[in-house]
């Protein structure tokens, strides 16, 4: 076997390829500078070739150590994967299955656990609730073996018994000027909260985007007589509604932030049928035509008999 560089002094010609500086590459690694450099000189030392040009000003890459870099980077992915792969063989597997789950979904994750307990023999299912990032997560540590979750799905997995859940309310603060209104256009919310896997539902004959200057009445009950003259909340998101900061994984935890005033959340009735709270209203929606859609994901390249169990119970869960 021939010997190479260590993989430290590969990480660190990596890291100050990625920044262009000794010192940020430093901070990020948790070493000193001079290490840094120390093992930057090593690995030039080892392979023969001067990888950066250095001045007191600036750092670059030679043409040498920009052609190694994609080298580098992926001998590093591999060692990462080598390491998690061996961490995850290390943890004695525990009998039947884990399901992540988003919190919205609850119902039909536990219909699913219960499809799976009835069979012949039964399939232990461990739920774990989790909004999208926690799930994500979870499917990639492999530390759930597949997970109830929104769009978009991870790359890399697979996925099965898509549904879909309409959004019928825009959930508010209490004090908003739109917590009184009968009902209300997504277009006449200020910032807006949009959850992940909130998208337009497939309508026949959908009209035009309308501008969200025309889509706002001058006052929130102000409907048009004419249901022509209706922008549909769908024609408004396309249409680039102002969104809040805040990246939402789960409308049941994103509630505190309408209380807050941060934004309006379009939520769908399971919502509104759950959550009750004086800090925040629920308003109706004018021709929604939105949705949130959700699916059943896994790795396609950890398939047990188990795991193909639970696809088909949530999928004839999706039949009944």
């Amino acid at each position: 076997m021939v010997d190479g560089p260590p993989l430290r002094d590969i990480g660190c010609f990596a890291l100050v390829a990625r920044h262009l500086s000794f010192s940020r590459a430093a901070a990020e690694l948790g070493m000193s500078q001079p290490a840094v450099s120390q093992a930057v000189a090593r690995l030039e030392r080892t392979l023969g070739l001067r990888l950066f040009l250095r001045t007191s000003r600036e750092v670059a890459l030679t043409d040498a150590g920009r052609g190694l870099l994609p080298y580098a980077e992926a001998v590093l992915d591999q060692a990462a994967a080598f390491t998690a792969e061996a961490a995850r063989l290390a943890v004695p597997a525990a009998p039947g299955i884990r399901l992540a789950y988003a919190p919205l979904v609850g119902g039909f994750a536990a219909r699913v656990a219960r499809r799976l307990a009835a069979r012949k023999p039964p399939v232990d299912v461990e739920l774990r609730p989790a909004g999208w990032q926690a799930a994500t997560h979870e499917l990639t540590h492999g530390l759930s073996s597949a997970a109830l979750m929104s769009i978009p799905f991870p790359p890399g997995h697979a996925s099965a018994a898509r549904f879909h859940v309409p959004v019928t309310h825009l959930a508010v603060a209490a004090a908003d000027r739109l917590a009184t209104a009968a009902r209300v256009w997504l277009a006449q919310a200020g910032p807006l909260l949009v959850p992940r896997g909130l998208q337009p539902s497939p309508v026949a004959g959908r009209r035009p985007a309308t501008r969200q200057a025309d889509a706002l009445p001058r006052s929130p009950d102000a409907l048009p007589r004419s249901p022509d003259a209706l922008p549909r909340s769908s024609d408004a998101l396309d249409a680039g509604v102002r969104l809040a900061p805040e990246a939402v994984d789960d409308p049941l935890a994103a509630i505190d932030l309408v209380a807050a005033g941060r934004g309006a959340l379009p939520v769908p009735q399971l919502v509104v049928e759950t959550v009750r709270r004086p800090d925040v209203r629920f308003v109706p929606l004018v021709d929604p035509g939105l949705r949130l859609t959700f699916g059943l994901v896994w790795r396609p390249d950890r398939p047990t008999e188990d795991l193909m169990a639970l696809v088909q119970a949530a999928q004839d869960g999706l039949r009944r």
